[in-house]
């Protein structure tokens, strides 16, 4: 195993099995790095999977271990890169960390956890509800569950008194919705889940009309069954948030914060703008790396966007990389958003 520090950067590499990777850990459990990539196989030309966001690389093996990619009595060839950015705070409050093309430049602007959290929760139409079974005591008891979506990005689920769920919830409140985005790239764990946690009750009546009309929005064919006799409106309170945003990113986020927050205006747009850069624009996201990042490229693709920037994942001689690049100013909508990455093109064209 060889591990070498210079000024901004870790590089470890390893051909050898699990428990001698993980003495790596302890020595890397403090560094705090971003650009990360780690590859598995036989040659470094194998599989590389990079990751985009601030962590600690102790963290970071110790999740890859957990998760079956070696096994103790295999010789595995293992590359673990980190670039060294700044000290990243363990608060749930961080509201802009991302990727920059170099150490001495700040952090690129995203949207807050507490943002990313709500636009995740308005996104989706259905998530996995865990109650307290009643008859297994203290264990939790999974649902498949339609909801919709207050103001205040409260869920709100039409049950049956028939249902296990509704009887578990009226014997204790106390649940959680575990919300996952469904348009990743395949890889489960890479994807953005939201785990909200709360107490959920009966709506009063005068708030059942308001209900009943954002539910039947989003699931017409209730309409069938709404207004029989064991089928009722609950609402969660939330009393706290935990997002995940991927590979090593992830913290809670106060309920204030997220009742406050709004989903991202990009929200229902963002696929249909990532699918024609994606398709018609490629060059010009390989000119936008190089000009924002200082990333020269053979490919690129944008992965998401938002009215802050968006991120791109590049085919470069090193391998795989990500990077966030930031629109000069926020965006609102799809015009704006197309009028500012024409901007960024044409100023990027001009530059020698």
């Amino acid at each position: 195993m060889t591990v070498a520090r210079v000024p901004g950067r870790i590089s470890i590499r390893s051909r050898g099995p699990l428990d001698e990777l993980q003495s790596v850990v302890a020595a890397s459990n403090e560094e705090t790095c971003d650009d990360i990539s780690y590859r598995f196989g036989r040659s470094l030309a194998g599989d590389q999977h990079p990751l985009h966001k601030q962590y600690m690389c102790g963290k970071v093996l110790l999740a890859l271990f957990s998760g079956n990619n070696l096994r103790n009595n295999h010789q595995t060839l293992f590359h673990l890169d980190c670039l060294k950015r700044k000290i990243m705070s363990s608060s749930s409050s961080r509201s802009h960390g991302g990727t920059a093309a170099a150490s001495n430049q700040p952090p690129v602007a995203e949207p807050s956890f507490s943002e990313k959290a709500r636009t995740l929760a308005y996104l989706a139409r259905i998530g996995s509800l865990s109650t307290l079974s009643r008859k297994q005591a203290g264990f939790p008891f999974g649902s498949v569950m339609p909801y919709g979506l207050d103001r205040l990005g409260r869920p709100i689920f039409l049950i049956s008194t028939m249902a296990m769920h509704t009887q578990n919830l009226q014997a204790d409140p106390r649940a959680s919705l575990l919300i996952v985005q469904t348009d990743g790239d395949g890889d489960p764990l890479g994807a953005s889940r939201v785990t909200l946690l709360g107490n959920v009750v009966t709506i009063p009546q005068p708030e059942i009309a308001d209900a009943r009309k954002l539910y039947l929005e989003r699931y017409t064919n209730s309409r069938y069954w709404v207004d029989f006799e064991d089928f009722s409106f609950y609402r969660m309170d939330v009393v706290d948030v935990y997002y995940v945003g991927g590979f090593g990113v992830m913290g809670w986020v106060k309920a204030s914060d997220y009742d406050q927050s709004e989903p991202d205006p990009l929200a229902e747009m963002a696929s249909g703008i990532i699918e024609h850069m994606n398709a018609d624009h490629k060059d010009a996201l390989i000119l936008l790396a190089r000009m924002s990042a200082g990333i020269e490229s053979q490919e690129a693709a944008m992965t998401s966007v938002d009215r802050l920037g968006f991120h791109v994942r590049l085919k470069t001689s090193e391998g795989m990389r990500g990077v966030r690049i930031a629109f000069p100013r926020e965006v609102r909508n799809a015009t704006e958003a197309r009028r500012v990455l024409v901007e960024m093109v044409q100023r990027g064209r001009k530059q020698p």
